[in-house]
């Protein structure tokens, strides 16, 4: 039997156990997990010190290298994060509506947990924490698909959370690691219908588009972050420029970094905000105008417009108005996050109506979108689909419903 069957099969068995255990239960198997991860903090490292020298001798770029990188700073991160899991309130058992009809029968729906889950994710081995935590807090098991680019460090974490749970009422089985990164088990989990309840892919283009196009398996989809920031013409000069070099800046390889600065053609700093950010760094690209009144902007190809950077590089964009940046964001957005810095009430209360996105900001940082910040804990992903989970998802976004129902005898004629 293969790896992955042999592993799938664990799974199913080990989450009819975890979906009925009890909060406390479930709360004290994270606390030993996330003790277990300070302890052997070191170890960890040392794995994740092998996946980056084969990184760079492969050729991994900085974006990829960062998003790759443990250090201490970030295991600590890690833990906190299944702490604020921990307190956060399980969803599980929630009584989401009830009632009573005409024939006597007593409705209610419960939160239940999905069941199995796979997550097929790229680089960032906190992925491999993040979603497991999240997957048993909401009474899920997890079967993890990471990189090769990971495989040490990912090996190194799951080895160290089955072992802690070893002590613990959650089942070891309940987290399991696919060390075969093969195209062909990839496809052949993607299909596992028997065995996984839905996928979740997070990552890059290329690998969001391969599991939705090659799964039989529900796919929970996350996108990939193409993200705006529009200053309209009463935006604030001391407000939108933090923001732009917050958003661009403070992490470049995340999703919600953003990737496009559109500029109302009356907004009276620009050369200033452009000025910044290339002091800054930034590699600027931008319409044939700016080319033209700044030597340091590049002219933005086509592709530019709709592409996820990972990097500090900005396109940037004169509009006449809000209309032309709707426009814009309409042809190149990827639903992900979009913001407008204005003090127009009438113009955010229509970018707010008129852009398609999982989030809209308005005067605040794009980089906001994210689980944690939104006080969910440790997210298991960015949805951009509108099916079930939108935006950061965190526990409720991995949990179903069954209806209940009560009688007294009562057949239908």
């Amino acid at each position: 039997m293969t790896e992955l069957l042999t592993k799938a099969k664990k799974l199913k068995a080990a989450s009819k156990r975890l979906g009925m255990l009890s909060s406390g239960e479930k709360n004290k198997a994270l606390a030993v997990m996330a003790e277990r991860i300070s302890a052997e903090k070191e170890y960890i490292l040392q794995e994740n010190q092998k996946d980056l020298a084969t990184g760079k001798s492969n050729g991994l770029s900085e974006s990829l290298l960062d998003r790759l990188l443990l250090t201490s700073d970030r295991i600590d991160q890690i833990v906190d994060g299944i702490y604020q899991v921990i307190e956060l309130e399980d969803p599980i058992g929630e009584r989401i509506e009830a009632w009573d009809r005409p024939n006597g029968l007593q409705i209610e729906t419960v939160r239940v947990p999905l069941g199995v889950i796979g997550m097929v994710y790229e680089a960032r081995p906190n992925v491999t924490v993040d979603a497991a935590t999240l997957c048993m807090k909401a009474g899920n098991a997890v079967l993890l698909r990471g990189s090769t680019s990971a495989l040490n460090s990912n090996k190194a974490l799951v080895e160290v959370m089955r072992a802690a749970l070893e002590e613990t009422a959650i089942p070891a089985d309940a987290v399991q690691l696919l060390e075969d990164t093969s195209r062909e088990t990839a496809s052949e989990m993607f299909r596992l219908n028997q065995y996984l309840d839905v996928l979740i892919p997070r990552g890059g283009a290329g690998l969001i588009q391969s599991v939705v196009q090659n799964a039989t398996v529900p796919v929970l989809e996350t996108g990939v972050g193409n993200c705006h920031i529009f200053i309209d013409e009463s935006g604030k000069k001391e407000m939108a420029i933090p923001i732009v070099l917050n958003a661009k800046l403070q992490r470049p390889s995340v999703c919600n970094a953003v990737e496009t600065l559109l500029i109302h053609e009356n907004w009276a700093h620009t050369s200033e905000l452009l000025n910044e950010l290339h002091h800054n760094g930034v590699e600027l690209r931008g319409d044939d105008g700016l080319c033209d009144e700044f030597s340091f902007v590049k002219q933005a190809a086509e592709e530019d417009w709709g592409t996820e950077f990972s990097a500090p590089v900005l396109a940037v964009k004169i509009v006449g108005d809000l209309k032309g940046a709707i426009e814009h964001i309409d042809q190149y957005g990827t639903k992900h996050s979009e913001a407008i810095i204005s003090e127009h009430e009438e113009n955010v209360r229509l970018f707010f109506l008129a852009v398609d996105a999982a989030v809209l900001y308005h005067n605040a940082s794009t980089r906001f979108t994210d689980g944690e910040q939104f006080g969910y804990g440790a997210e298991i992903g960015i949805s951009t689909q509108k099916l079930h989970a939108r935006g950061p998802m965190g526990l409720k976004a991995i949990t179903t419903t069954k209806a209940f129902v009560r009688g007294t005898g009562q057949i239908r004629g």
